[in-house]
This record gives C-alpha cells, sequence and structure tokens, in this order.
C-alpha cells in the first residue's frame, strides 16, 4: 500500500494497519483482546505485542473473558512461565483483574461495546492529520475512559494505553490523510 502511516513499518505490522486497525469494532471479545493487549504493551512497542499475539490467543484461552477470569494461581505461575508473552507477574495479574471487571461491564450494560462507545458519541473520532507528529497521545476521551475503567477495577488502563486502545479498535481515526486507510475507515461505523 502507498503512503500506508509512517508507524506501519514491518509486514506484520503492514497487515494489522491495513486490515484492523481504526476499523471499528463492537464484537466483545475483539475488545477484550484489544484490552488485554494494550495493557501487555505497556512501556513496549507494538511490533513486539503482534509478533506475540498468537501464542496470546493460545495462552488466553482465545482472549475468551470468562476463561481468563477463572485463572488460578497455578494458571498465572504457566502463563508468567511462558517464554511466548510479556512475562511481568503485574500485567498477567492484571489481566486477570481486567477479565473480571471486563464480565462485570458486560453483566451491567449487557455488553462491553454498549459500554464503550458512548465514550465517543457512538461514532468514530474523525481526525484529519498530515503527520504523525499531530496525533496525540490522550485525548479529553480517553482519559474519561481511564478513570472510569479504573474506577470499575481495571489496571494498566491509563490515559495513553486508552487512547492506543480506542485507536486499535476504530473508536477514533488516527489514519493519516495521505493513508488510503484514512478514507476507508471514516466510511465505517
Amino acid at each position: 500500500m502507498k503512503n500506508r502511516c509512517p508507524w506501519a513499518e514491518a509486514e506484520l505490522q503492514h497487515h494489522y494497519h491495513d486490515t484492523e486497525w481504526g476499523v471499528p469494532s463492537h464484537d466483545d471479545r475483539h475488545l477484550f483482546e484489544m484490552i488485554l493487549l494494550e495493557g501487555a504493551q505497556a512501556g513496549l512497542s507494538w511490533a513486539t505485542i503482534l509478533h506475540r499475539r498468537e501464542t496470546y490467543r493460545e495462552a488466553y484461552g482465545n482472549f475468551d473473558p470468562a476463561a481468563v477470569a477463572r485463572y488460578d494461581e497455578r494458571k498465572k505461575a504457566r502463563l508468567l512461565a511462558d517464554p511466548g508473552i510479556i512475562r511481568n507477574r503485574l500485567k498477567v495479574e492484571a489481566s486477570v483483574l481486567n477479565a473480571r471487571a471486563f464480565l462485570a461491564v458486560q453483566k451491567e450494560f449487557g455488553s462491553f461495546a454498549r459500554y464503550l462507545w458512548p465514550f465517543v458519541g457512538g461514532r468514530p473520532i474523525q481526525h484529519n492529520l498530515s503527520s504523525s507528529a499531530q496525533i496525540p497521545v490522550s485525548t479529553p476521551e480517553s482519559d474519561a475512559l481511564s478513570a472510569d475503567l479504573k474506577q470499575r477495577g481495571f489496571k494498566f488502563v491509563g490515559p495513553t494505553i486508552c487512547y492506543a486502545f480506542m485507536q486499535a479498535t476504530g473508536m477514533v481515526n488516527d489514519h493519516l490523510d495521505s493513508c488510503p486507510r484514512h478514507r476507508a475507515c471514516a466510511k465505517l461505523k
């Protein structure tokens, strides 16, 4: 793809950029996957997480929040021994806590998507950016989402992580204007 967003440097990033990033998601399993992976990414590059995504899928029961919510100390110890994921005790603990909080949100709202999308008025925010330097690291919407998630018991959901989550799940379209995916994603709801 010509004029792809500059952050998508390698082939694995190309595929993610061209097919997933910025596409509005209303699928709870995908939303759980992204919240788990964005938390794992904290302090690391997204490329690191993309390279381990399939191992995460296997380790976390295909990103089934109900299964992850049941992980006990033995299962968490196995995760911490798995070289295919980020073996950070706090991140592993957070993944289980977040699964439990995710299920509580689903129960309260009927789905995680119904809870999530009102933070952007129910429609993706469309940015018109000409350079990567213009992409914010957080916004009032990501600040609000972060605060609410934390209040609900989520971990590793600071404003910057929440903004990356919002980009990944299409709540915001931060493809550069010069990128063909900007126009394609702008048509999606």
